[in-house]
Protein backbone atom coordinates (compact mmCIF):
# COMPACT_ATOMS: atom_id res chain seq x y z
CA UNK A 1 0.00 0.00 0.00
CA UNK A 2 1.37 3.46 -0.85
CA UNK A 3 1.72 6.09 1.86
CA UNK A 4 -0.08 9.41 1.89
CA UNK A 5 1.77 11.80 -0.44
CA UNK A 6 2.97 15.17 0.76
CA UNK A 7 2.23 16.68 -2.64
CA UNK A 8 0.11 15.97 -5.71
CA UNK A 9 1.13 16.90 -9.24
CA UNK A 10 -1.99 17.21 -11.40
CA UNK A 11 -2.04 16.72 -15.12
CA UNK A 12 -4.17 19.53 -16.57
CA UNK A 13 -5.70 19.06 -20.01
CA UNK A 14 -8.66 16.64 -19.67
CA UNK A 15 -7.72 15.89 -16.05
CA UNK A 16 -8.59 19.36 -14.73
CA UNK A 17 -9.59 21.20 -17.90
CA UNK A 18 -12.66 20.31 -19.96
CA UNK A 19 -12.23 20.59 -23.74
CA UNK A 20 -15.95 20.28 -24.42
CA UNK A 21 -16.56 24.03 -25.08
CA UNK A 22 -14.15 23.83 -28.03
CA UNK A 23 -16.66 21.61 -29.87
CA UNK A 24 -18.89 24.45 -31.14
CA UNK A 25 -15.79 26.33 -32.27
CA UNK A 26 -15.01 23.41 -34.57
CA UNK A 27 -18.47 23.82 -36.10
CA UNK A 28 -17.99 27.59 -36.43
CA UNK A 29 -14.96 27.08 -38.68
CA UNK A 30 -16.63 24.37 -40.73
CA UNK A 31 -15.25 21.26 -39.05
CA UNK A 32 -17.38 18.42 -37.66
CA UNK A 33 -17.70 18.86 -33.87
CA UNK A 34 -17.05 15.12 -33.57
CA UNK A 35 -13.42 15.79 -34.56
CA UNK A 36 -12.63 17.21 -31.10
CA UNK A 37 -11.43 13.91 -29.61
CA UNK A 38 -9.54 12.94 -32.75
CA UNK A 39 -7.82 16.34 -32.76
CA UNK A 40 -6.66 16.07 -29.16
CA UNK A 41 -5.48 12.49 -29.65
CA UNK A 42 -3.49 13.63 -32.69
CA UNK A 43 -2.08 16.57 -30.75
CA UNK A 44 -0.77 14.25 -28.05
CA UNK A 45 0.55 11.79 -30.62
CA UNK A 46 2.42 14.47 -32.55
CA UNK A 47 3.93 15.98 -29.41
CA UNK A 48 5.12 12.54 -28.31
CA UNK A 49 6.42 11.77 -31.82
CA UNK A 50 8.56 14.90 -31.76
CA UNK A 51 9.93 13.88 -28.37
CA UNK A 52 10.75 10.38 -29.65
CA UNK A 53 12.59 11.94 -32.59
CA UNK A 54 14.65 14.09 -30.23
CA UNK A 55 12.84 17.33 -31.05
CA UNK A 56 10.38 19.63 -29.29
CA UNK A 57 7.64 22.05 -30.27
CA UNK A 58 5.37 23.85 -27.80
CA UNK A 59 1.75 22.93 -27.20
CA UNK A 60 0.15 25.83 -29.14
CA UNK A 61 2.20 25.12 -32.26
CA UNK A 62 1.48 21.39 -32.20
CA UNK A 63 -2.22 22.05 -31.50
CA UNK A 64 -2.45 24.36 -34.51
CA UNK A 65 -0.61 21.93 -36.78
CA UNK A 66 -2.88 19.04 -35.74
CA UNK A 67 -5.93 21.16 -36.49
CA UNK A 68 -4.68 22.12 -39.94
CA UNK A 69 -3.91 18.49 -40.74
CA UNK A 70 -7.38 17.27 -39.75
CA UNK A 71 -8.82 20.03 -41.96
CA UNK A 72 -6.56 18.78 -44.79
CA UNK A 73 -4.91 22.18 -44.99
CA UNK A 74 -8.16 24.01 -45.69
CA UNK A 75 -8.33 26.20 -42.56
CA UNK A 76 -6.97 29.74 -42.76
CA UNK A 77 -5.04 31.28 -39.87
CA UNK A 78 -8.06 33.16 -38.54
CA UNK A 79 -10.02 29.92 -38.26
CA UNK A 80 -7.17 28.16 -36.47
CA UNK A 81 -6.79 31.10 -34.10
CA UNK A 82 -10.54 31.10 -33.40
CA UNK A 83 -10.50 27.47 -32.27
CA UNK A 84 -7.39 27.79 -30.14
CA UNK A 85 -8.60 31.04 -28.55
CA UNK A 86 -11.16 28.88 -26.78
CA UNK A 87 -8.43 27.63 -24.46
CA UNK A 88 -8.67 30.97 -22.65
CA UNK A 89 -12.25 30.23 -21.60
CA UNK A 90 -12.23 26.52 -20.78
CA UNK A 91 -13.90 25.39 -17.55
CA UNK A 92 -12.70 22.97 -14.93
CA UNK A 93 -14.42 19.61 -14.68
CA UNK A 94 -17.06 19.53 -11.91
CA UNK A 95 -14.96 17.27 -9.66
CA UNK A 96 -11.84 19.47 -9.61
CA UNK A 97 -12.53 22.04 -6.90
CA UNK A 98 -13.89 19.48 -4.46
CA UNK A 99 -10.89 17.19 -5.02
CA UNK A 100 -8.44 20.04 -4.50
CA UNK A 101 -10.25 21.14 -1.34
CA UNK A 102 -10.06 17.60 0.05
CA UNK A 103 -6.31 17.44 -0.57
CA UNK A 104 -5.74 20.91 0.91
CA UNK A 105 -7.68 19.99 4.05
CA UNK A 106 -5.48 16.89 4.39
CA UNK A 107 -2.35 19.06 4.26
CA UNK A 108 -1.33 17.84 0.80
CA UNK A 109 0.16 20.54 -1.40
CA UNK A 110 -0.51 20.73 -5.14
CA UNK A 111 1.22 21.69 -8.38
CA UNK A 112 0.25 21.33 -12.01
CA UNK A 113 2.46 19.45 -14.47
CA UNK A 114 1.33 20.01 -18.05
CA UNK A 115 2.26 19.71 -21.70
CA UNK A 116 0.65 23.14 -22.00
CA UNK A 117 2.26 26.51 -21.43
CA UNK A 118 2.60 28.11 -18.01
CA UNK A 119 0.61 31.12 -19.21
CA UNK A 120 -2.33 29.03 -20.44
CA UNK A 121 -2.48 26.87 -17.33
CA UNK A 122 -2.13 29.82 -14.95
CA UNK A 123 -4.93 31.59 -16.81
CA UNK A 124 -7.13 28.49 -16.58
CA UNK A 125 -6.57 28.22 -12.83
CA UNK A 126 -7.32 31.90 -12.28
CA UNK A 127 -10.42 31.83 -14.51
CA UNK A 128 -11.82 28.90 -12.52
CA UNK A 129 -10.93 30.14 -9.04
CA UNK A 130 -8.37 27.40 -8.44
CA UNK A 131 -5.14 29.38 -8.16
CA UNK A 132 -5.16 29.40 -4.36
CA UNK A 133 -4.88 25.61 -4.28
CA UNK A 134 -1.87 25.34 -6.59
CA UNK A 135 1.64 26.28 -5.49
CA UNK A 136 3.27 26.15 -8.91
CA UNK A 137 2.63 25.46 -12.59
CA UNK A 138 5.35 23.35 -14.21
CA UNK A 139 5.47 23.05 -17.99
CA UNK A 140 7.24 20.43 -20.06
CA UNK A 141 8.54 23.35 -22.13
CA UNK A 142 11.25 23.82 -19.49
CA UNK A 143 12.69 20.36 -20.18
CA UNK A 144 11.70 20.37 -23.89
CA UNK A 145 9.97 17.01 -23.76
CA UNK A 146 6.32 16.06 -23.86
CA UNK A 147 5.14 13.57 -21.26
CA UNK A 148 5.62 10.69 -20.50
CA UNK A 149 9.46 10.28 -20.58
CA UNK A 150 10.96 9.84 -17.12
CA UNK A 151 12.96 13.07 -17.30
CA UNK A 152 9.77 15.16 -17.29
CA UNK A 153 8.70 13.84 -13.89
CA UNK A 154 12.24 14.02 -12.52
CA UNK A 155 12.36 17.68 -13.54
CA UNK A 156 9.07 18.29 -11.74
CA UNK A 157 10.46 16.67 -8.58
CA UNK A 158 13.52 18.90 -8.82
CA UNK A 159 11.33 21.99 -9.11
CA UNK A 160 9.22 20.85 -6.17
CA UNK A 161 12.27 20.00 -4.07
CA UNK A 162 10.81 16.62 -3.13
CA UNK A 163 11.82 12.96 -3.52
CA UNK A 164 9.63 10.79 -5.71
CA UNK A 165 8.07 8.87 -2.80
CA UNK A 166 6.52 12.08 -1.46
CA UNK A 167 4.69 12.96 -4.68
CA UNK A 168 1.63 11.52 -6.41
CA UNK A 169 0.89 12.23 -10.08
CA UNK A 170 -2.88 12.39 -10.64
CA UNK A 171 -4.26 12.10 -14.15
CA UNK A 172 -7.06 10.69 -16.30
CA UNK A 173 -4.49 9.35 -18.79
CA UNK A 174 -3.01 5.91 -18.09
CA UNK A 175 0.10 6.73 -20.15
CA UNK A 176 0.82 9.67 -17.83
CA UNK A 177 0.55 7.48 -14.75
CA UNK A 178 2.84 4.92 -16.39
CA UNK A 179 5.53 7.54 -17.03
CA UNK A 180 5.29 8.83 -13.48
CA UNK A 181 5.57 5.30 -12.07
CA UNK A 182 8.76 4.81 -14.09
CA UNK A 183 10.16 7.84 -12.28
CA UNK A 184 9.19 6.44 -8.87
CA UNK A 185 6.14 8.57 -8.12
CA UNK A 186 2.92 7.32 -6.59
CA UNK A 187 0.08 7.57 -9.10
CA UNK A 188 -3.66 8.19 -8.99
CA UNK A 189 -5.93 7.58 -11.99
CA UNK A 190 -9.52 8.72 -12.42
CA UNK A 191 -11.57 6.66 -14.86
CA UNK A 192 -14.01 9.36 -16.06
CA UNK A 193 -12.23 9.84 -19.39
CA UNK A 194 -10.85 6.46 -20.45
CA UNK A 195 -13.13 4.13 -18.50
CA UNK A 196 -10.57 1.32 -18.57
CA UNK A 197 -6.94 1.34 -17.48
CA UNK A 198 -4.99 -0.23 -20.36
CA UNK A 199 -3.15 -3.38 -19.35
CA UNK A 200 -0.03 -2.36 -21.28
CA UNK A 201 0.71 0.32 -18.67
CA UNK A 202 2.02 -0.13 -15.14
CA UNK A 203 -1.02 -0.09 -12.83
CA UNK A 204 -1.73 3.09 -10.92
CA UNK A 205 -1.53 2.95 -7.13
CA UNK A 206 -4.94 4.55 -6.62
CA UNK A 207 -7.98 4.19 -8.88
CA UNK A 208 -11.18 6.20 -8.65
CA UNK A 209 -14.24 7.07 -10.70
CA UNK A 210 -13.31 10.74 -10.60
CA UNK A 211 -10.85 13.12 -8.95
CA UNK A 212 -12.93 13.32 -5.78
CA UNK A 213 -12.61 9.56 -5.32
CA UNK A 214 -8.87 9.71 -5.92
CA UNK A 215 -8.41 12.64 -3.52
CA UNK A 216 -10.34 10.92 -0.70
CA UNK A 217 -8.33 7.73 -1.10
CA UNK A 218 -5.02 9.63 -1.10
CA UNK A 219 -6.02 11.66 1.98
CA UNK A 220 -6.94 8.47 3.85
CA UNK A 221 -3.65 6.68 3.18
CA UNK A 222 -1.33 6.14 6.15
CA UNK A 223 1.53 8.59 6.54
Amino acid sequence: MPSRPRAVAFDVVETLMSLEPLRPRFAEVGLPPSLLERWFDRLLRDGMALTLAGDYEPFPKVAAAALRTLARGELDEDAVAHVLAGFGELPAHPDVESAMRTLAEAGISMVCLSNGTVETIAGFLAHNGLSSYVDEVISVADVRSWKPPRRVYEYALERMGRPAYEVCLVAVHAFDCHGAKRAGLTTGWASRLEGHYAEVFTPADVLGRDLVDVAHILAALPR
